[in-house]
């Protein structure tokens, strides 16, 4: 019997690594620059995930040119001093990953990420090759709300029937973004949002853990 989900997007950051020290070390580094001090790291876990420049400017009022200037000093640290590496794979993802492709899912990455900075990720990681495609942002954020990227990841692959796709996230931006683009979605608990806000936004179903992702995919 044919499967009704065929294809799985997903988010990387707090779905498929906790990527939170090399993020924070980043955010650190780059409000540096302003004279900012952080004083408790806990404030910066909500920047994990959505759009940075979009985060600057909600949580410290920074305007569109500060903001994009603050995210380049943000890739001095995560880019260029290896900030991005300083990130673990989450137990049991190589496996789910692998487990899904052998049972004939397509598997894609959708992130809010610079692309080039997620491609380096999965391949110092070891996952790149687990994936049909690669989906990010662009530097000059025209494309960088995960509904764009999402939109973009399925035009660049011609998924045009939705009903066979689901979207795999742990903020509301991913839960969000697919309901944009008329897809089901699956909120992971052990990444960075709540049950709370992942439910708000509107999540389909909610995993505790990687592998309850195979089993609700194979549900759906």
């Amino acid at each position: 019997m044919e499967k009704n989900i065929q294809h799985v997007l997903f988010d990387l950051d707090g779905t498929l690594t906790d990527s939170a020290r090399g993020i924070m070390n980043a955010i650190e580094y780059s409000l540096h620059t302003y004279g900012i001090t952080v004083t408790d790291r806990s404030t910066l876990r909500p920047f994990i995930g959505p759009p940075l420049a979009e985060s600057m400017r909600k949580y410290y009022g920074f305007g569109v040119e500060q903001s994009l200037e603050a995210v380049e000093r943000f890739r001095e640290y995560y880019d260029g001093k290896g900030g991005l590496f300083e990130n673990d794979v989450y137990e049991g993802i190589p496996e789910l990953l692998d487990e899904l492709r052998s049972a004939g899912y397509h598997l894609y990455l959708a992130t809010s990420k610079p692309e080039d900075t997620a491609k380096r990720i999965l391949e110092h990681f070891d996952l790149a090759r687990r994936f049909d495609f690669i989906g990010g942002a662009t530097l000059d954020e025209s494309r960088e709300k995960k509904g764009d990227v999402i939109r973009y990841v399925l035009e660049t692959c011609g998924i045009t029937d939705k009903s066979q796709v689901v979207m795999v996230g742990d903020r509301s931006n991913d839960i969000v973004g697919a309901k944009e683009n008329d897809l089901k979605s699956i909120g992971v608990l052990y990444g960075y949002g709540s049950r709370e806000e992942l439910l708000g936004a509107g999540a389909d179903v909610l995993a505790q853990t990687p592998a309850d992702v195979k089993t609700i995919v194979e549900e759906l």
